[in-house]
């Protein structure tokens, strides 16, 4: 009963998993004094190739967190990884020494400390003799497979050389994710927000910001789907609303028509499209933009995005995030820029043991587009500090469905 809490090398372990009867999960006990409990959730199931359905249940591969699949989305990945063979080569080498890390991570995910909402940070126009990179990007072809190459993102210019590939363009590939529930008992527990879904709802006319909590995207690697015989397996206030026990189904877990209104209302809030990763000294940054609406006065249109940002330890050496660096254009010809001290009023430790942290920021513009790039200053365990590259990222409005309902709890405004 043990294999699950002490496997070491992510392959072998995880054909052994398949083989056990009875999958484990740690006791959550808030007290770090408190001895460790092992309670059975359910069974561990063959990872799928094709796409997961409704109602599957799993375990977050990275951050071991219980969830449940709504629905899948298909976006376009922009791997710049791919794109540069050196760097190619030195993270299939990082992965490869890293994935007994990966391991640990799921083998002890209630360890882990959840972020808090704040973004602090000081924002000012500056000038600056390196030119915003602009990004065309162009759907060539429809959700089929999860490798199909659909785009292209290149550079409209090359006057920022460390925004760019070589001065080659970055193809797209599809792939899958999946817009899931949180089991809110394993949230305090998690290395990412669970309040990372925001968007502008419509109340009393005015367009205010709104939090779904417990809402994650999960990359469909990402996903350990196990099967359970617990009629309720998951703590979440829109379980119940939105999946029915099916005994005879399978997953036993159906959605119901308040799930499809509901996706349908949201949809423009929760869509997300494009996904952007680059390494740096085995560092790899992963950037999911959404838009979230905009806010219009008799003055002016306020246009809003928030950003999910996922940074993942590839190497052998603890590094820790110390400072975040910003440049944000904008189509009205604006550059500001965006310092201060870590992210979120954390500086978070990627360690071998716990690799990933993930928290969303929110930015806005007055102008319907724009693009956004920049660095965060890692300082090394041997004491080397560098500068992670983030992948540069398109802002891009859509039309407002101002008639939509707030979904959600009210959100704090005063982000950066």
């Amino acid at each position: 009963m043990g294999i699950l809490l002490h496997f070491s090398r992510l392959e072998k372990r995880w054909q052994l998993l398949q083989k056990c009867d009875i999958l484990l999960k740690r006791h959550m006990k808030k007290q770090a004094v408190s001895p460790t409990k092992l309670a059975e959730v359910g069974r561990l199931l063959e990872a799928k190739e094709g796409k997961y359905d409704t109602g599957q249940l799993f375990l977050h591969r990275i951050f071991g967190y219980r969830g449940v699949i709504l629905f899948p989305w298909t976006a376009r990945v922009y791997d710049r990884d791919l794109h540069n063979p050196r760097k190619q080569t030195t993270t299939t080498t990082a992965t490869a020494t890293a994935t007994p890390t990966a391991c640990t991570t799921e083998a002890s995910p209630l360890r882990f400390n959840g972020g808090s909402g704040d973004n602090s940070g000081t924002v000012g126009a500056t000038q600056s003799d390196d030119a915003p990179t602009a990004w065309n990007t162009a759907t060539t072809a429809t959700d089929t497979q999860s490798t199909q190459s659909v785009g292209t993102a290149k550079p409209a210019t090359n006057a920022n050389a460390s925004s760019s590939v070589d001065a080659k363009e970055v193809k797209g590939k599809t792939q899958t994710f999946y817009q899931v529930l949180i089991d809110t008992r394993d949230c305090p527990y998690i290395r990412a927000q669970t309040e990372a879904v925001t968007f502008l709802g419509n109340q009393d006319s005015n367009r205010s910001l709104y939090a779904i909590p417990g809402l994650d995207y999960v990359a469909h690697d990402d996903i350990m789907p196990y099967s359970s015989t617990d009629k309720h397996p998951l703590q979440h206030e829109l379980f119940d609303k939105f999946l029915t026990y099916a005994p005879d189904a399978e997953p036993p877990f159906v959605g119901q028509d308040t799930l499809k209104a509901w996706q349908e209302k949201n949809h423009p809030w929760l869509d997300m499209s494009d996904v952007h990763k680059e390494t740096t000294e085995n560092v790899r940054i992963t950037v999911i933009p959404f838009y979230m609406g905009c806010r219009e006065t008799p003055a002016s249109s306020v246009y809003w995005w928030r950003y999910c940002i996922r940074l993942e330890n590839l190497g052998e050496l603890s590094v820790q995030l110390r400072e975040r660096h910003w440049r944000i254009f904008s189509l009205s010809g604006t550059l500001e820029t965006v310092r201060g001290r870590g992210v979120v009023g954390q500086e978070p430790i990627l360690s071998p043991r716990l690799p990933a942290f993930q928290y969303s920021s929110h930015v806005s513009l007055q102008a319907p587009s724009g693009h956004m790039w920049g660095t965060f200053r890692l300082e090394r365990e041997d004491g080397y500090a560098f500068d992670c590259k983030i992948p540069p990222f398109s802002l891009e409005s859509k039309p407002d469905d101002v008639s939509t309902p707030p979904v959600g709890a009210p959100a704090n405004d005063d982000v950066d």
